[in-house]
């Protein structure tokens, strides 16, 4: 049953990821900025470039607000840590005003990529949309961004080109 806007998201409070790693998931709050910030200086340039559609040496405070100034419905963004309490992993949701489509972004550690953190990030965000009785969920990524592209499709996203932007690609899986 989906899930009303007073209600607040059943999160996990662990993971495991693909290759057996565990990992301590909780929602981003306002406090979180800095850290947050601190956890973009350490995804890749490549892999900020992918994630903000544009070249950045920091992600500015803008656009950290808005990851952590969450409405933890119809938006929500989730923060992924390991063992030691490093955070590796960041998620966001962002559902359109009917919750008929959700938008799903996923940025991981540069240190840590191909540890099955992006997996379990991925399915992380399908059952938070799940739960808001959301019917697809979309990706929208650079077509040269090989590995999301894969992993999306691993996961059950089809591929769909964009037709005003070659070098964008749309995924989407259907959830209900």
């Amino acid at each position: 049953m989906p899930m009303t806007a007073q209600a607040a998201p059943a999160i996990p409070h662990a993971l495991v990821t693909r290759s057996g790693g565990h990992l301590s998931v909780r929602q981003a709050a306002p406090e979180d900025e800095a850290l947050l910030a601190g956890f973009f200086d350490h995804v890749s340039a490549d892999d900020r470039r992918f994630r903000f559609f544009c070249a950045q040496d920091h992600v500015g405070h803008d656009q950290l607000a808005m990851m952590v100034g969450t409405d933890h419905f119809r938006v929500e963004s989730f923060l992924a840590f390991d063992a030691a309490g490093v955070l590796v992993g960041h998620g966001m949701l962002a559902c359109d005003g009917p919750l008929d489509t959700a938008e799903v972004a996923v940025s991981i550690r540069g240190d840590r990529r191909g540890q099955g953190i992006g997996w379990a990030m991925l399915d992380l965000l399908a059952e938070a949309a799940r739960q808001r009785g959301v019917r697809r969920v979309i990706s929208i990524e650079d077509r040269d961004n090989h590995a999301a592209i894969a992993l999306e499709r691993e996961k059950g996203f089809t591929a769909h080109g964009i037709d005003d932007d070659p070098a964008l690609v749309l995924l989407e899986k259907m959830l209900r």
